[in-house]
């Protein structure tokens, strides 16, 4: 019997969660993401930091102050890390918008246009570049306008089905719902539950938008993130896209049991209803406790992580 892991990949594209080459070397997905925590994390290596070095030296090429630099810096720190990724993955590349810009449409567009021009000047393929984005309703505006113009787009920090369908109905190119993030909200507010196996609400959260947009027709991909055991990995099986970490893909490679496909596209597609305003997602949010906590706490984190990997980039210049 194959692995897991490559009985997997052949109902569901494979993507590493991580900005170490080494793993994806190994596990030999289709694609790559990363976000601030992963790269604070790869600079920490000592293998990775001559990038660091090689960023800085180019950001301090740019002429501008010492602040500037260092946000220049963490830019190019990105796109070399996400160049090197595409030499090890035949797919996609997902590469993140600063945090701090999640409230502010016209900034992230800015910064994704900025993005993308770094990566000509690598003379990379910007067609399997992802911009990475979080959920909230003006970081969906920017990927509505960013879709618009042909760059492609990964909507991040997703908790809610309100988040999921508005992604859609702007032509999102693919979305990250969080399903071991939602786990974790539940088990703190609800210990006595039992959240195994089909009972885990960020599974339940994650077939429901999968089953919502086929039902139908939206396009936009389904990529479950964020996983705390390969048992959320496996009731997910056949979802579209699954980004997941080298431990996880670790033990689904070292496990050799038969793996059920649980989730498979509607064969009757119905109308879309009419789209959601900002009003309506408002609310929606308002309304979902967990989705409104984790997107804020995301965030936070994300941006904390951002200024933890410009302050290590600070010391070199």
């Amino acid at each position: 019997m194959t692995s897991q892991l490559e009985q997997l990949k052949k109902m569901t594209t494979v993507v590493a969660d991580t900005g170490d080459f080494e793993a994806i070397k190994v596990y030999q997905p289709q694609d790559a993401t990363t976000n601030p925590s992963l790269l604070l994390k790869a600079m920490q290596i000592e293998k990775y930091q001559p990038l660091g070095a090689e960023a800085v030296a180019w950001a301090k090429g740019q002429g501008k102050n010492n602040a500037q630099t260092v946000k220049l810096a963490a830019d190019k720190l990105s796109v070399l890390i996400g160049s090197k990724l595409m030499q090890q993955v035949p797919g996609l590349v997902s590469t993140e918008v600063d945090a701090r810009l999640s409230f502010d449409t016209q900034a992230t567009i800015e910064k994704a246009e900025q993005l993308i021009a770094l990566y000509q000047e690598q003379d990379i393929d910007t067609s399997r570049v992802l911009i990475k984005i979080a959920s909230t309703w003006e970081g969906i505006q920017a990927a509505k306008y960013l879709e618009e113009k042909g760059i492609r787009c990964n909507l991040t920090l997703l908790f809610s089905f309100a988040q999921a369908r508005a992604c859609a109905e702007v032509g999102a190119y693919l979305i990250s719902p969080f399903v071991g993030r939602i786990l974790d909200w539940y088990k703190n507010d609800q210990p006595e539950q039992d959240f195994t196996g089909a009972n885990d609400p960020g599974v339940q959260s994650v077939t429901s938008i999968y089953n919502y947009f086929k039902e139908h027709g939206y396009s936009t991909v389904v990529m479950g993130a964020s996983f705390r055991n390969i048992s959320e990995i496996q009731q997910l099986a056949g979802c579209d896209r699954l980004t997941i970490s080298p431990a996880l893909l670790e033990e689904l490679a070292n496990n050799n049991e038969p793996l059920s496909q649980m989730l498979s596209a509607s064969t009757e597609v119905k109308p879309a209803p009419s789209a959601l305003s900002e009003q309506a997602f408002r609310w929606q949010m308002n309304e979902d406790a967990m989705a409104t906590q984790k997107l804020a706490e995301g965030i936070r984190q994300f941006a904390i992580d951002q200024e933890k990997l410009e302050a290590m980039l600070a010391e070199l210049i």
